[in-house]
């Protein structure tokens, strides 16, 4: 006979969430004969009763998707923003959210990192300077079959919004400022969509994977009060839908914020807005805007990443710049090298601040390229850009393997590889400023340092996303002397 197991896959639970576990699970537990039977349903929170579908489960736990919430919890607020799938805790207050973040990552760094007492070295929690309208860009999509939010029942017609949580094929309409991005653009999103439908083109279909309309995705400047907007679509029709119009419309629906327009021709299958094969181009103003942090003015196409949070990306940025300036921990006259660099945010800021080189290595060409002319701008001339794979980059360099005394990571949400991870170890600087996204990797990666002569010396959590489950976390590693790595540093 198979192993039994509490529940089937599919099958439908009301629970009440009385716990909480990091990145955004609600836990339930449900008493049996051999013990309590945990419930995980992702995006829920304490004090709240809601359905749930099972998706995955074992012998003593289920993971499931959260349905609908049943009963609100007691802690929850009224909001003056439509609810979005992306901001699943809008209805708390912010100190309730960063209370449950920080308790669930102090007790990660405690399971998996192997730290004894993460309360020693923990140097606080640093909130986002405003909790509302804080993004810098948003990806809207079309849909020809919609979610109905009064109803919860899936209907035919012309969507752009939010993918219903859960899903990838129905959208949730956006009728209004979700309070996340940008008020007047939210605000006037349904009439980009009645604009769009009046064309007669049809909104994609997932299912059927077909369709004219694609995406919507915006970008805005906060420095400059400006708007980068990217429309994507399949190709053809060009009897039916002219650039011009579609240009002249966003013109006078948003006057001078409007930087550039892009069209995008996506004609792949795949959800995704960059297309494998198609192209972008250019069909009002220019490519890139520019946001300032710490004085410094960066160029950023809609591509490349950026911080999604300026305001509190100053703050994460301070903190990065004194754990890796700190004289105390080596001078200031040593290599900097600045994995995953992105545009060069922290490689530009660091190269401020000190007087020796600084590198940044990213594998997207795009950003190291808004990063070289930012650079440029900027008069930063220490600094040099590289666009490559991180674990080629130091294998093709090893030149400077001893020379870096300050070695800053800030990888990807899923972490960096083991694989490039044990390259970082073999340069043997002095400290890592480890940034993460994505404490849970940051976690593991803790472990393997630790087992390699890095010693967690202290972090800070970081609130970039509020009403999310996210949390960025800023670790600062000392190199052991003397201590021999698990790992054979001549590799």
């Amino acid at each position: 006979m198979g192993k039994q197991r509490m529940f089937r896959k599919g099958h439908v639970l009301e629970v009440e969430i009385n716990g909480l576990a990091f990145g955004g699970k609600g836990v339930a537990k449900i008493n049996t004969d051999k013990g309590d039977f945990t419930i995980f349903v992702q995006n829920t929170f304490p004090g709240q009763t809601v359905r749930a579908q099972v998706s995955i489960c074992k012998k003593r736990y289920a993971e499931c998707r959260l349905m609908e919430v049943l009963k609100r919890s007691p802690e929850e607020v009224e909001i003056d923003f439509q609810p979005i799938p992306g901001a699943p805790y809008a209805t708390f207050p912010v100190e309730i959210q960063h209370k449950y973040k920080e308790e669930t990552t102090l007790d990660l760094f405690k399971r998996i990192g192997g730290i004894e007492d993460p309360l020693k070295l923990y140097q606080g929690f640093i909130g986002s300077p405003s909790s509302w309208h804080y993004r810098n860009k948003m990806e809207y999509s079309f849909s020809s079959i919609l979610h109905n939010i009064e109803s919860g029942e899936k209907e035919d017609g012309f969507g752009l919004g939010f993918k219903h949580r859960g899903n990838w094929w129905a959208v949730e309409n956006l009728d209004s400022d979700s309070g996340l991005f940008d008020e007047q653009v939210e605000s006037d999103l349904i009439k980009i969509r009645k604009w769009c439908e009046k064309t007669g083109l049809p909104a994609w279909h997932p299912p059927k994977r077909e369709g004219f309309f694609r995406f919507l995705v915006i970008r805005r400047s906060l420095s400059e009060n400006s708007l980068l907007i990217n429309l994507v679509t399949t190709s053809g029709n060009e009897d039916k839908f002219k650039l011009e119009d579609f240009v002249q419309f966003i013109k006078e629906l948003w006057g001078n914020r409007v930087a550039g327009i892009l069209h995008t021709i996506n004609d792949d299958i795949g959800d995704r807005v960059e297309a494998n094969s198609g192209n972008s181009t250019l069909i009002f103003g220019r490519e890139r805007i520019t946001e300032v942090l710490h004085g410094l003015k960066f160029d950023i196409s809609l591509s490349s990443f950026f911080q999604t949070n300026p305001q509190s990306a100053e703050r994460l940025y301070s903190e990065v710049l004194s754990y890796a300036l700190d004289e105390d921990l080596g001078g200031k006259d040593a290599v900097v090298l600045d994995l995953f660099c992105g545009t060069g945010t922290i490689s530009q800021l660091l190269a401020k601040e000190h007087q020796g080189q600084v590198i940044g290595v990213d594998i997207v060409e795009s950003a190291i390229k808004d990063a070289r002319i930012s650079a440029d701008r900027n008069g930063s001339k220490n600094i040099k850009f590289y666009a490559s794979d991180v674990g080629k980059f130091l294998l093709e360099y090893p030149q400077y393997r001893g020379e870096i005394r300050t070695l800053v990571l800030d990888p990807p949400r899923a972490g960096i590889s083991p694989k490039s991870l044990r390259k970082c170890i073999r340069l043997q600087a002095d400290r890592m400023v480890y940034v993460s996204c994505n404490p849970s990797t940051q976690a593991r990666d803790i472990a393997t340092l630790t087992e390699n002569g890095y010693k967690l010396v202290k972090f800070k959590l970081v609130d970039q996303f509020p009403h999310t489950s996210h949390v960025e976390s800023l670790a600062l590693f000392e190199r052991i002397e003397d201590f021999i790595p698990k790992i054979d540093l001549n590799k």
